[in-house]
């Protein structure tokens, strides 16, 4: 995008960076001129944090019930691999998004890879995955409001809430606008995880723990668990990393895409240490008995000041989440008109439909499925693997197949058994990972005589 002149942006990064908001065309918004929304806003620091966002909220919370499925060993080392092979899959939509600059999102990849049949199926995969993380991420705000609340009210209240707090946010136009929600999301969540883990730290021990006898923590250097048990666990640890679609849409609002590794290199390193030393620490001092979402492990006090610093991160979480499937809609619907970038009252009336829409059907899931940890498990297995493997390895091959006819240097062969290696464990772990899941919410159901959907008891 060439310059024509600069204007301060307030939203798009902490820093006050100079934007350019100038008339130009961009390969995707088409025309972007001074008289609507800045699609081209976010500087590296605020792409950074948007990627963390992305990542860490839902995830984080289960990642030390998947260390005691797993074991800590197991845990630990299934944790990065996931995170090498997401962190590779993030670095190739950079490289793809600068080489093919009209890509928007994952079903442009899709288009290019199997023609239309694969736009349909990317696309409504892409959908359908934000919408149920949407709903999640409606359910955890839900058991932070019952938390800090002593379940004040009816959770199917809660949820409502939360549905309504995530359009209004999610609402606002551009990423831009949003980063420095994401400050403040990440900020609170972080803070919110660090309670909990000093707090189990320093408590004789975890809240569910029995009172009348020593506690010892029991947790496992390796488990012996089920396939079932711990291929859910895999899909929870998947889930943490799955905001790599989300980076699609990111990537395209970046100012300057040439900086997306930058921000990617500190995402992925922030992410990944965090998720090793939160899961570690809260597993060891917690062992069987911590608690899913993890903030519930050390107490009723604990508790609620975790959830009251958690709820700013879930709901920023949530209305990313909202924002990201909704601007999908949007550019799809109106890409190539005037009203993509111009304040008319056909861009108002169809984003708002898109935010609202999206925000409708997220809450019906987080009512329907009241189950936080299989919910989780369910979607980062059916929907989270299928966005973070397979395509990034077609992605290659498309880029780089035709190098081998003329130039198959080892280098190019490795990658090539990387991309087929990436492809088909995309395809293991999203079988398996569902059907893991689904036995799981089954078990669940039998175990605990069901949980009933609009439900008004308490869930946190």
């Amino acid at each position: 995008m060439s310059s024509a002149k600069e204007k301060e942006s307030l939203g798009s990064d902490p820093s006050q960076e100079h934007v350019l908001v100038e008339e130009s065309r961009d390969a995707v918004f088409g025309e972007i001129t001074e008289d609507g929304p800045n699609y081209r806003a976010v500087g590296w620091k605020g792409t950074a944090v948007l990627m963390m966002k992305t990542q860490i909220g839902l995830g984080v919370l289960s990642i030390p019930v998947a260390f005691d499925a797993l074991g800590v060993v197991p845990g630990v080392i299934c944790l990065i691999v996931i995170g090498a092979i997401t962190t590779w899959s993030d670095y190739i939509i950079g490289t793809f998004k600068l080489r093919h600059r009209e890509v928007y999102n994952i079903d442009d990849v899709g288009e290019l890879l199997l023609g239309r049949p694969g736009r349909i199926l990317f696309g409504a995969a892409f959908c359908l995955w934000w919408i149920f993380v949407a709903g999640s991420g409606m359910l955890g705000i839900s058991i932070g409001l019952n938390a800090v609340s002593s379940h004040a009210t009816c959770t199917a209240v809660y949820v409502a809430v939360a549905a309504a707090i995530a359009f209004v946010f999610a609402s606002i136009q551009t990423l831009g606008r949003i980063s420095w929600l994401a400050w403040v999301g990440l900020f609170a969540i972080l803070t919110s995880i660090m309670i909990v883990t000093v707090a189990v730290g320093i408590q004789d021990r975890p809240s569910a723990a029995p009172k009348d006898a020593v506690w010892v923590p029991d947790y496992k250097i390796v488990s012996h668990s089920s396939f079932y048990e711990a291929i859910s666990a895999i899909s929870t640890i998947i889930f943490a990393y799955a905001g790599t679609p989300a980076f699609f849409s990111i990537a395209s609002e970046m100012r300057e895409p040439e900086h997306y590794n930058r921000a990617l290199v500190v995402c992925q390193s922030v992410v990944t240490c965090f998720y090793i030393a939160i899961g570690v620490v809260i597993y060891y001092f917690c062992g069987s008995y911590v608690s899913s979402p993890a903030l519930g492990s050390a107490g009723p006090i604990v508790k609620k000041v975790s959830y009251g610093f958690a709820l700013p991160g879930l709901i920023v979480s949530t209305l990313l989440f909202v924002h990201i499937v909704g601007k999908y809609m949007f550019v799809r619907m109106l890409k190539g008109s005037r009203h993509l970038t111009a304040n008319t009252i056909t861009h108002w009336a169809l984003w708002l439909g898109c935010t609202a829409s999206v925000t409708i059907i997220a809450y019906i899931i987080a009512s329907a499925i009241p189950v936080f940890g299989d919910l989780v498990s369910l979607v980062g297995a059916l929907l989270g693997t299928p966005m973070c493997f397979q395509p990034m390895g077609g992605m290659w091959l498309y880029d780089n197949w035709s190098k081998g006819k003329t130039d198959r240097t080892m280098r190019w062969k490795l990658m090539v058994g990387w991309s087929i290696f990436v492809i088909v464990a995309g395809f293991f772990l999203m079988i398996a990972g569902t059907y893991g899941s689904v036995v799981s919410i089954i078990n669940s159901y039998q175990k605990n005589g069901g949980t009933s959907a609009w439900t008004c008891a308490d869930n946190s």
